[in-house]
């Protein structure tokens, strides 16, 4: 059975996190990833370790947990692109792609001649992605920048953690690489879209991505919040701006999320509670007035909570229709029954010869299911495949590529 995007092929010179992740995202869909990569170093998050994964003789391999989680199911070739013929190597690949996908500083591929106005020319029907800190126009477009940066500048740390009057306030990163991961995940619906253009008018385009752009869309409701209001967010640790009780409660034992994000739900929640009469009182009676009243009904919830065990909990909330849920680690998320069931968990053969751990898609296909091959690859695993198979270079050529370092 073929993959929805089995068709497809995609040259990936972004290298890190935004432009893996989307380039992962297709390879996943059945896209061929063919990556760019320096000579001897590879991707920058090769060598952000440890850990890094281990081969069948218990040694470290050049491949970090970070490098992993972002490239599996890609073709590895390296080459210079700063070297005329390192460029001119990528010109040969990008006349049989579909998607170049790149995060190079603004300006720096069109000093290589391997800018979207360059490679257009070769290739009509190319659609060519490029993912920058700022955006490839504006007064900071030729600034760098990483994720941490844009998470401060777009906003979302001045609405994360706990307030300043709290123990521990202060703005605060999520704990993930969020901007990169969400540019990521717009790359990749961007690229789906300029697909689906192409196949109806027959032309490629130009995609212009930027973190910062990424992260303030993530803003979403927030941001409505505040033009609607005129009021800044603030800070408000686990608690939400606008529904009522959504936030962590403190158990007997452990913590617990409770999300109530309607009036049926919050009546169930004061029945299980063992105060009905809340559930129909005027002051909590709907979302806006739970909002207005929270400082009443947080402390007198928070004292009930503290009566039981969050399993407790747990165990009547549910039956009862209340969105409720523990705070797990990660070694706990694998292990929960629904998280194996929908088999989040992958063992994928690595060429050092061992199995790599991976997560799996959330996708779901009836009819094109994804189909996993193979973990990250080794550096430059592909030459001979891509170099030598597809644009017919012979050995000796590609010998004299490797020894003056082009390779």
């Amino acid at each position: 059975m073929k993959s929805a995007l089995s068709h497809i092929k995609v040259l990936d010179l972004s290298r890190v996190f935004a432009g893996p992740w989307a380039t992962q995202n297709l390879a996943d869909l059945g896209a061929e990833v063919i990556k760019i990569e320096r000579p001897g170093r590879g991707d920058d998050t090769r060598a952000w370790g440890p850990p890094f994964l281990k081969d069948q003789h218990g040694q470290e391999t050049r491949d970090s947990s970070y490098f992993l989680s972002v490239n599996r199911g890609k073709k590895s070739v390296t080459v210079d692109i700063s070297t005329p013929e390192g460029q001119e190597i990528i010109r040969e690949i990008a006349k049989d792609v579909d998607v170049v996908i790149e995060n190079y500083k603004v300006g720096t591929l069109a000093r290589y001649g391997l800018a979207w106005e360059d490679l257009r020319k070769i290739n009509p029907r190319l659609i060519y992605c490029s993912i920058t800190g700022f955006g490839q126009t504006g007064p900071l477009a030729d600034l760098p920048g990483y994720d941490f940066v844009f998470q401060g500048m777009g906003g979302l740390m001045s609405m994360t953690g706990q307030p300043d009057d709290a123990p521990g306030g202060e703005p605060m990163k999520v704990g993930i690489a969020i901007s990169d991961l969400t540019t990521g995940m717009y790359a990749t619906t961007a690229i789906l879209a300029a697909i689906e253009h192409r196949r109806l008018s027959g032309e490629g385009q130009y995609i212009d991505l930027s973190l910062l752009d990424c992260t303030v869309a993530l803003t979403s409701y927030m941001a409505i919040n505040y033009f609607l209001s005129g009021k800044v967010p603030q800070r408000q640790g686990n608690a939400h701006t606008n529904m009522v009780p959504y936030q962590v409660f403190k158990c007997k034992d452990g913590n617990i999320i409770i999300a109530v994000g309607n009036d049926s739900q919050f009546v169930s929640l004061c029945k299980v509670l063992g105060i009905p009469e809340i559930g129909t009182d005027e002051r909590f009676s709907t979302p806006g007035q739970r909002n207005r009243n929270r400082e009443t009904l947080i402390p007198l919830l928070s004292e009930i909570l503290m009566n039981k065990t969050m399993d407790e909990w747990v165990s009547m909330l549910e039956p009862a229709n209340v969105p409720c849920g523990p705070i797990y680690n990660l070694a706990q998320v694998f292990e929960q029954k629904q998280v194996k069931h929908r088999e989040l968990l992958l063992s994928l053969p690595h060429s050092a010869g061992v199995q790599a751990p991976a997560v799996a898609s959330p996708i779901k296909f009836s009819g094109t299911p994804i189909q996993y091959t193979k973990s990250a690859p080794q550096l430059g695993e592909h030459n001979a495949e891509i170099l030598e198979g597809r644009l017919g270079f012979s050995e000796q050529k590609l010998r004299e590529l490797k020894g003056k370092g082009i390779i």
